[in-house]
């Protein structure tokens, strides 16, 4: 149990009591406090009050913080590629197949149940002894992220996030060839309403979306370009690049299997085919990801060399040009 007491002066009068705490303790989410206040554990003037109440001058506030719990979750001895690990953040190079946070259908064996395992030394996110995920990759997409281990680390972070300023870039391998050399495209994603399990490039109920783009290099019927997200919808990427015409190769949901080229690849078909054969999933990988560090502010760069699915395939796209 942690134990706060403030008493407000006038330079904090008529803050919300809930900005009030979290400029006082700093390391505690605004939705955190917002519990506390509910449950009673912050009083002020020794009475229990409303999330709305706004402190004045004078006022005796009181802060209890209860002792993290356990996540209650299964714990998983899960292999994992740990490439960097501190008090604060751990950075993982995530391999395809693998599922980021239990949901209906992955209760068990995602990346969570494994960091479980494997840290030790969670500080405590609210309230609970668990991982801080600050964005996510889909099941079938490989490559780096980043897990926070405190309440501190994973407000900074989702800050970072929120205002863009974590980097993160991919390497697609898609059908056909891009119009340009480097692109950029702007279209809104939500979800789709023939199938609510996929996202789609629409006006209704969607978001902002910015995808940029450069090609890298250009076989005879793919092109493996460099991919930066400026925002972080569901199956960005993927939705993006469909959308424009030219689906990450391999990418099931999005258009990227042979199945769905249609005839736009007739004259490649029997190549193509060789390409799927030894790809089981979308040839996308988060290669590079660049953030600050939540305490001490060092910008921190990591990269990622493709995967053995991927590099296969890249050889194959090389001896068939």
């Amino acid at each position: 149990m942690q134990e706060y007491s403030f008493t407000v002066d006038s330079n904090d009068d008529n803050l919300r009591l809930d900005q009030y705490v979290q400029k006082q303790i700093g390391d505690i989410s605004r939705s955190r406090i917002q519990k506390l206040i509910t449950s009673g554990d912050i009083t002020v003037n020794d009475s229990e009050v409303r999330g709305s109440y706004r402190p004045k001058e004078g006022d005796e506030i009181e802060v209890l913080i209860p002792k993290p719990q356990e996540f209650r979750l299964v714990v998983e001895d899960i292999p994992l590629n740990v490439v960097h690990e501190d008090d604060e953040i751990i950075v993982i190079d995530k391999p395809a197949g693998l599922v980021v946070h239990p949901a209906p259908g992955h209760y068990t064996g995602t990346l969570v149940n494994a960091l479980l395992h494997h840290v030790k030394d969670f500080k405590g996110i609210s309230g609970q002894l668990r991982p801080g995920l600050v964005h996510r990759l889909d099941m079938e997409t490989s490559g780096l992220l980043v897990v926070a281990k405190s309440e501190r680390a994973l407000n900074f972070l989702s800050e970072e996030m929120k205002e863009r300023r974590i980097k993160r870039q991919y390497i697609a391998f898609v059908w056909g060839h891009t119009p340009d050399e480097s692109g950029k495209i702007e279209a809104p994603i939500g979800r789709s309403k023939k199938d609510r399990k996929k996202m789609t490039v629409t006006d209704y109920n969607s978001r902002e979306a910015v995808t940029e783009y450069e090609r890298i290099e250009r076989f005879s019927y793919a092109d493996k370009l460099k991919v930066k997200l400026k925002t972080g919808r569901t199956h960005q990427i993927r939705v993006h690049l469909a959308h424009i015409g030219h689906p990450v190769i391999g990418d099931a949901d999005y258009g990227g299997r042979e199945s769905a080229l249609g005839g736009i690849f007739d004259q490649y078909r029997r190549k193509a085919s060789e390409i799927l054969k030894i790809l089981p999933r979308q040839a996308l990988h988060a290669y590079r990801l660049s953030f600050k560090h939540p305490v001490t502010a060092l910008v921190m760069t990591f990269e990622s060399g493709l995967p053995p699915e991927i590099a296969e395939t890249e050889s194959l796209l090389r001896q068939q040009a």
